[in-house]
């Protein structure tokens, strides 16, 4: 099964809704994790703008205002539903993949703030008790492993440490990208 996740930052222009499907079919993606789609109220008319498949089942968390908001979208022909929640900062889907392994998926979209990033490490290690199958996590979690991974970082911090220790006691083990080693640019001159 093929997944990405994205934080979007938006999805009000039509172009990058263009451009999210055409890389959906290029890379035959079978489950899309979208993050901060500053999105009130998504129908279903807008997943399907964004979802370049005939069939397709999919799960909603409106953002607050122009903040947050989160999109699952996936083939029901590899993945089956069977069981899903969600809060404000993730949506979790139990299923099987290819009817043959089963799975939790969560789609995470983390807060700003330490405290309630905290909050939300603990609310899904709670979660991780009900559903035992083994997860796949993919998101904004707002935060980084390892001062190596944030230009202009050069210590550890409380954040870090709580996001490493979630981690470890969620038993996940992180993948490594591919590509470039910075995943986000906030396009100023000269930086990277």
């Amino acid at each position: 099964m093929k997944i990405l996740s994205w934080n979007v930052r938006g999805l009000r222009r039509p172009e990058k809704r263009r451009k999210i499907r055409k890389l959906l079919y290029d890379r035959a993606v079978d489950l899309v994790l979208l993050q901060e789609t500053k999105q009130s109220s998504i129908t279903t008319l807008l997943v399907k703008s964004l979802w370049p498949r005939g069939k397709l089942e999919f799960m909603t968390v409106d953002a607050a205002g122009l903040s947050g908001g989160l999109i699952c979208i996936w083939d029901p022909e590899v993945f089956h539903l069977s069981d899903c929640c969600c809060s404000r900062n993730f949506i979790l889907l139990s299923g099987k993949v290819h009817n043959s392994f089963d799975c939790v998926v969560v789609n995470i979209y983390a807060p700003n703030d330490v405290i309630r990033r905290k909050a939300l490490w603990e609310n899904l290690l709670t979660l991780k008790t009900n559903f035992s199958n083994p997860w796949c996590l993919g998101g904004d979690f707002n935060e980084i492993r390892n001062v190596g991974e944030r230009i202009e970082v050069s210590r550890r911090d409380r954040g870090m440490q709580e996001f490493n220790d979630f981690i470890e006691n969620c038993e996940v083990v992180n993948v490594q990208m591919l590509g470039r080693k910075f995943t986000w640019c906030n396009t100023i001159e000269g930086k990277k």
